[in-house]
């Protein structure tokens, strides 16, 4: 009978798709004793998530993750063409001297990208490793899992639930959620079309339903299609060839014939909403705590964002050296924008609805996109540009919760920009000119969590002094409360490290 394993560690993450190596590779970037275990012996190929959206792009290019793309950015606006509930005309901008708005990446390749550098960092990979059970205490977490020599016992002060849509760790939490029932039936999948012309690329909507066709550069016709007359019977069963084929064909109004499938998948707009992401030392990132209707490409960059924001707080939770809630608000943060992303999802599928007062709404949205330009509401909520956090004293002033765009920065160690200065991770007090001087001493306390520079006063940064996060979000500006009370909101101060 094979034996049980004991693992050690400070923080075990369970789930290794894009969204987990993430938080793997940050934490263990920050110097947190990470695990991850995943069930699957590989990255799956299957095609998946393909888009990560400017916030996401913005924030992983800070913390030196972004794949593909290497500065120096364009020093002008850079604008990307998308779609909302299908409808083209949305354009989506990123701020000059910012990576392009839209990533194109396969999610396995993002999936591989991450891994590499939670491997590179320290972190723990444990493949073929299934969580059955997780039990948290008052003094850690004990995650169980069954791998290939047998039962792996991981004891750990916090767990991270990147496990999907169907978590194991959520549920043994007892985490409940807000649902929404399916209400339609959708199917993709990749194969080759016997005339390759039939088809289209673009959305396409008829009287019977929505066909999405996308060639790639293997020749194969990549297809998604949707019908609004319900919710499939049995959500869980593979669909097969034959069953797209007739799909198609019915949806298109004339025979498609296709042949060599890649990959098939069903889907709906089933949406899920865990009612808290944290519970005690549990957390959860990505399609663990929110799943919702697949368009527009925004599962993955939340996710990203979760993983973001999550990371460099309980980091400094583990050493020791956060605030007296910094933990809590990482539900306060990300959970509302969460459900906005359920909510808008839900909206664009209304849009998509058969019917005259669909077609009268589509009608109106249309008008909308083309009159709302490159900064409208629209892009911003598909972008995720428009965020604004909650300022957890009341009183860091009007800039604090919002995101800091990348600048050039002459600072005393150097030509920099707000991208590189934020690669070490650390909360950043940017000092400009000699009056903003005096804040360098307010700040001497927090000067082992807090990388503090001076640099050259710039048009770009109008504030005498800024405190910004590890993920490029302002925490404070003069104006409002002391430069103190808002480190102390955030960061204990070096005195108060280790204490009990």
């Amino acid at each position: 009978m094979q034996g049980e394993r004991r693992v050690q560690a400070q923080v075990v993450v369970v789930g290794g798709g894009p969204v987990g190596m993430l938080v793997a590779a940050e934490l263990a970037g920050y110097g947190v004793d990470t695990v991850l275990l995943e069930s699957r012996a590989d990255v799956s190929d299957q095609p998946k998530a393909t888009t990560l959206h400017a916030r996401a792009v913005q924030s992983l290019a800070r913390r030196g993750h972004l794949p593909g793309q290497q500065p120096p950015y364009s020093e002008e606006a850079v604008s990307s063409p998308f779609h909302f509930a299908g409808l083209p005309g949305l354009t989506i901008t990123a701020p000059p001297r910012e990576p392009a708005p839209i990533l194109k990446c396969p999610q396995a390749e993002l999936e591989r990208h991450f891994e590499a550098r939670a491997r590179a960092a320290g972190a723990r990979i444990l493949r073929e490793h299934r969580v059955t059970e997780t039990v948290q205490d008052d003094d850690g977490v004990r995650v169980t899992a069954d791998g290939p020599q047998g039962r792996t016992v991981c004891l750990a002060g916090y767990v991270v639930g990147a496990d999907g849509a169907r978590s194991t760790v959520r549920d043994r939490a007892g985490i409940e959620s807000d649902s929404y029932p399916a209400t339609v039936s959708a199917l993709m999948g990749a194969v080759t079309l016997a005339e390759p012309e039939a088809l289209r690329n673009g959305w396409h909507r008829t009287e019977r339903g929505w066909l999405v066709i996308k060639r790639d550069a293997a020749g194969r016709t990549h297809i998604r299609t949707l019908d609004c007359g319900g919710a499939h019977p049995d959500r869980q069963l593979p669909p097969t060839l034959e069953e797209l084929r007739q799909e198609v064909s019915r949806i298109a109004g004339r025979d498609i014939e296709m042949d060599a499938p890649f990959w098939l998948s069903r889907f709906s707009d089933f949406a899920r909403l865990a009612r808290t992401f944290r519970a005690g030392r549990v957390l959860l990132v990505g399609d663990s705590a929110h799943v919702h209707f697949p368009i527009g490409g925004q599962g993955l960059s939340t996710g990203v964002l979760d993983a973001l924001n999550l990371s460099w707080k309980l980091a400094l939770t583990v050493h020791g050296s956060a605030g007296p809630d910094l933990l809590g608000t990482y539900d306060l943060e990300r959970r509302p924008l969460a459900r906005r992303v359920v909510d808008q999802t839900q909206a664009q599928l209304a849009l998509m609805r058969p019917g005259p007062e669909s077609d009268a709404l589509r009608r109106l949205f249309t008008g909308l996109l083309a009159a709302e330009g490159e900064g409208g509401h629209l892009s911003g909520l598909i972008s995720a540009q428009d965020t604004v956090l909650p300022d957890p004293t009341g009183a860091s002033g009007t800039a604090a919760g919002t995101f800091l765009s990348n600048t050039a920065l002459g600072t005393e160690e150097g030509e920099s920009d707000v991208i590189g200065l934020l690669r070490e991770g650390r909360p950043l007090l940017l000092l400009f000119g000699e009056k903003a001087e005096s804040h360098r001493e307010a700040a001497q306390p927090w000067q082992g969590t807090v990388r503090i520079i001076s640099a050259r006063p710039t048009p770009d940064v109008p504030y005498e002094a800024v405190l910004l996060r590890p993920d490029g979000y302002i925490a404070w500006v003069p104006g409002g409360c002391e430069l103190t009370q808002a480190l102390s909101a955030y960061f204990l101060a070096d005195s108060d490290v280790g204490r009990p």
